[in-house]
């Protein structure tokens, strides 16, 4: 049996024989039971503190009256009625008395549960759920579910006054628990459950409605009380359950005053193809409750009505919290859900290998296999510089990088993020062109300017996308990494090559000249034509280079002749430049 706490609440007042005491007896799920005592000081009643004879016990006594009519009057703390779904004691009211029947009944009245359990719900900081309400002696009962309810009605002590201006005062002591929760149904009482079940289960559907299952008629009149907030109860159907319907793909455990679901973790693996749960209408406080059920590969799910369904601040954080427990998760609360993310497998599971290349034929693989050997031998060497040979004089480059400039991944692609040309956020006609590069001698130029690599060709995938006599294009995806850095720089790519036969390269390329309009290409005025002139004269550079360092200073000719000298006796100026 595990500890448990137990709150005793009890209550003095000064009588003429009667010694009047509340106990609020309280247990925790985990049953850490608090008792809860309630007290009258007569402090409070100066017209009694003089009385001659008043020995060590003789000041408490109590002659307190309490009429039914006005129980909803109590001097001093303002309270009403709290809410109701949470003050109806789970089950009843219970006389527990050996004494006189006139000394029960006053009692009974005095310490009515529908004036003290809202009085002190009123001014109680966290709220409780009174279980087994009932009065002995002078005494009246009940327990709560946890020890954090028992320490908040532990402070209530003296802040409640009743309406003949006596105070209530509230004690809280260890306990066990209570019989009640320890004791298993009698064999009739189950075979009465498993009749009320087998009317609520469907079979066509595989689903067992327990809605509301502690006011079952049938359960009602056999005098049967099933209660699944307490552990006899939820162990009684999990055991009819595991016996007559393990394949139950539905539950419905909605109105049954659940607060926790620590007891129904064991029927995770009793069921374990339940598809379908309804929590809804209950008292779970927590989302880290379904933590304990989460095994469960749940599709729809059921939580309205729980108090933990006002601690997320939106709708999207709490849908993200519950599917952090249930991934699959199509339907929540009734409201479908957008498809989940994730891999629909079991594991251990073999994932398929990748396919491999795609040529078309062996005679167009042996040309691209020649093609990138050659190309990479020289791209990832010292020199790029004879990768001119590989370039049609009309050729163009672009580079593309995903990331966006808010994300922090760019920055290991520093330099070739800050070339990027991705269409779908650069709108500008002429940051499109200057990135594009144009010539062979350009993109050259270009790609000596990259980091050197190295390049796993064992890693390469080539997928053909279009064969015709004149015209080859492929896609080649890899990996690589920048010399000088670690193994955890390796990159992926993918490239699109468009290449042509040798001996077709100039007829393949060849194209009329574009009209103004319709050229995609600034066109210069006679100004920046003579400029230009001007420029690749003083500076040796050819007419390509020259525009490009034009270009990049606005067309201001002596900022761009001062970035030009600097650069040349820094040594950053390809040869390319000045090839004519």
């Amino acid at each position: 049996m595990k500890n448990n706490d137990f709150i005793t609440c009890y209550s003095y007042r000064l009588c003429k024989c009667n010694l009047v005491c509340v106990v609020f007896l309280c247990y925790c799920h985990i049953y850490i039971c608090d008792v809860l005592s309630v007290e009258h000081d007569d402090r409070t009643a100066p017209s009694f503190r003089n009385r001659k004879g008043r020995g060590s016990h003789k000041g408490r006594f109590d002659r307190f009256r309490k009429d039914r009519h006005r129980g909803g009057q109590s001097g001093g703390f303002g309270g009403g009625p709290g809410p109701r779904s949470r003050l109806d004691d789970i089950d009843g009211d219970v006389a527990m008395s050996d004494g006189s029947q006139d000394n029960s009944g006053q009692s009974r009245l005095k310490y009515d549960k529908k004036w003290l359990l809202p009085a002190l719900q009123n001014i109680c900081s966290v709220t409780y759920t009174p279980v087994q309400y009932h009065v002995d002696h002078s005494r009246a009962h009940f327990y709560v579910d946890d020890s954090i309810a028992a320490n908040a009605l532990q402070k209530c002590s003296h802040k409640i006054t009743d309406t003949d201006g006596y105070k209530v005062e509230v004690h809280v002591n260890g306990s066990n628990p209570p019989p009640f929760l320890l004791s298993d149904l009698k064999p009739e009482q189950l075979e009465h459950l498993k009749q009320c079940m087998a009317k609520r289960f469907d079979g066509s559907q595989q689903a067992l409605d327990l809605n509301n299952i502690r006011t079952d008629p049938d359960l009602v009149s056999q005098n049967v009380e099933v209660i699944l907030n307490r552990k006899n109860s939820i162990e009684a159907v999990i055991k009819i359950i595991e016996e007559n319907i393990p394949e139950l793909g539905s539950l419905n455990l909605s109105n049954n005053r659940i607060h926790k679901l620590d007891d129904f973790t064991e029927l995770v693996s009793k069921v374990p193809n339940l598809k379908t749960l309804n929590l809804s209408h209950n008292e779970l406080k927590s989302e880290r409750e379904l933590d304990k059920v989460k095994g469960w590969k749940l599709v729809e799910l059921w939580l309205n009505r729980n108090p933990l369904c006002d601690h997320f601040k939106d709708q999207a954080s709490y849908i993200s919290a519950v599917r952090q427990r249930f991934p699959r998760l199509l339907k929540l609360d009734g409201n479908d859900l957008p498809p989940p993310i994730g891999f629909d497998v079991e594991t251990p599971t073999t994932i398929p290998q990748c396919k491999g290349s795609c040529f078309g034929s062996d005679e167009i693989k042996g040309h691209i296999l020649r093609f990138l050997q050659q190309y990479y031998s020289i791209y990832d060497s010292s020199d790029r510089q004879p990768l001119l040979d590989a370039y049609h004089d009309g050729a163009s480059f672009s580079l593309t990088t995903p990331f966006s400039t808010q994300n922090p991944s760019r920055y290991c692609l520093g330099e070739y993020h800050k070339d990027s040309r991705n269409l779908k956020r650069l709108k500008d006609s002429t940051m499109r062109f200057r990135l594009l590069k144009h010539t062979r001698l350009n993109v050259v130029a270009f790609l000596n300017e990259l980091p050197k690599t190295q390049h796993d060709i064992a890693s390469f995938t080539v997928d053909v996308n279009t064969y015709t006599n004149t015209l080859l294009a492929f896609t080649v995806s890899g990996v690589f990494k920048e010399d000088g850095k670690s193994r955890e720089s390796t990159m992926a790519f993918s490239r699109v090559f468009i290449t042509v036969p040798a001996e077709e390269i100039r007829k393949a390329f060849v194209a009329p000249a574009p009209t103004p309009s319709s050229s995609p290409v600034p066109t210069l005025t006679a100004p920046q034509q003579e400029m230009l002139t001007a420029f690749s004269l003083m500076s040796g550079m050819n007419l390509e280079w020259s525009q490009k360092c034009l270009q990049d200073n606005e067309w201001d000719f002596n900022k761009a002749a001062q970035i030009f000298t600097q650069l040349r006796s820094d040594g950053r100026i390809p040869d390319v430049a000045f090839i004519k």
